[in-house]
């Protein structure tokens, strides 16, 4: 009998909350749509998506909702309005009893940046691509190539992933040229040569071959030796010498009174000058023109008549 009774109090406390849900229901859904809050998730000093941005965005996609009743508000129709954004990577619409239309919006996380001739965009870890343009800039690795359907930027991910989680390697890597789907090219920030890395399979292996080579080969042959150094096969290291010697650069330093005197202006007036010495010798010497010499006056021995 005492189970009994505690059954039938729990049935009718399940039907009085299922009664209140919907009477909530209905009565939100006679409720007014009075305004619209956009609530950024990720926002932080670096956010390019604000809260009238969104609204700009579904004013121009003619989306209308103040003034409706928030039954006949269509909530999954507005969150896939939104996602359509390159700006946005999820957004989530909830109407509250409150005559508000709540919006929480999520930024796109850039994780690269490819430049792909005169175009240039970010990439998100699903592949997603945001235009790059000169009022937003992220600190992200970069990527110089053309990628298609069938090989999207996403086949990158792994190797920056990879690069990206050891200290040296981070420390290293300047940026990325892919040239095919089986030469990805590093361009590290020693000068004088690239890593070719093959793609984007083994690189437990290909990064331990190029860590032995930079520690036992290239500082007993010369860090100028090799121009590409490729590591795409299993168990062995190409170099390829280079066939022109890297020409150094020596700075101007504009605080430096005395410029450095240029060389060849240097031998160009030393052999000058010593040509000059030397027909200056060659040339014979002229005579001096002696002064004409008096003649005395002899006496006329003849006797006048």
């Amino acid at each position: 009998m005492k189970r009994l009774i505690q059954n039938s109090i729990l049935i009718v406390l399940a039907v009085a909350l299922a009664s209140g849900i919907l009477w909530a229901r209905n009565k939100s859904r006679g409720e007014l749509c009075e305004r619209i809050e956009v609530e950024v998730v990720n926002a932080d000093s670096t956010s390019f998506v604000t809260p009238q941005g969104i609204l700009s965005d579904l004013k121009g996609q003619g989306i209308k909702v103040v003034g409706k009743y928030m039954g006949d508000i269509n909530a999954s129709d507005i969150e896939e309005a939104l996602k359509l954004s390159p700006y946005l990577e999820n957004a989530d619409c909830v109407k509250c009893q409150d005559g508000r239309l709540l919006i929480r919006v999520s930024q796109l996380v850039p994780v690269f940046r490819v430049f792909d001739g005169e175009d240039s965009y970010y990439v998100n870890r699903a592949g997603k691509r945001m235009a790059a343009n000169a009022y937003y800039h992220c600190d992200v690795p970069v990527v110089q190539g053309h990628f298609t359907r069938a090989y999207p930027p996403t086949h990158m991910l792994p190797l920056i992933d990879y690069v990206e989680g050891d200290s040296l390697l981070h420390s290293l890597v300047t940026m990325y040229c892919v040239r095919d789907t089986n030469n990805i090219i590093i361009v590290p920030n020693i000068s004088g040569h690239v890593v070719n890395i093959g793609n984007t399979d083994g690189m437990d292996n290909k990064f331990a071959k190029l860590k032995l080579f930079y520690s036992e080969v290239l500082p007993k042959r010369g860090w100028n030796t090799y121009d590409t150094i490729s590591v795409k096969w299993n168990h062995q290291i190409v170099a390829t010498r280079r066939v022109k010697a890297v020409q150094q650069i020596i700075e101007y330093d504009p605080e430096d009174d005395e410029q450095a005197p240029d060389i060849e202006t240097m031998t160009t007036g030393t052999a000058a000058d010593a040509n000059g010495k030397k027909e200056q010798q060659a040339q014979p010497k002229k005579e001096e023109a002696k002064p004409a010499e008096k003649k005395e006056a002899k006496p006329d021995n003849k006797k006048s008549n």
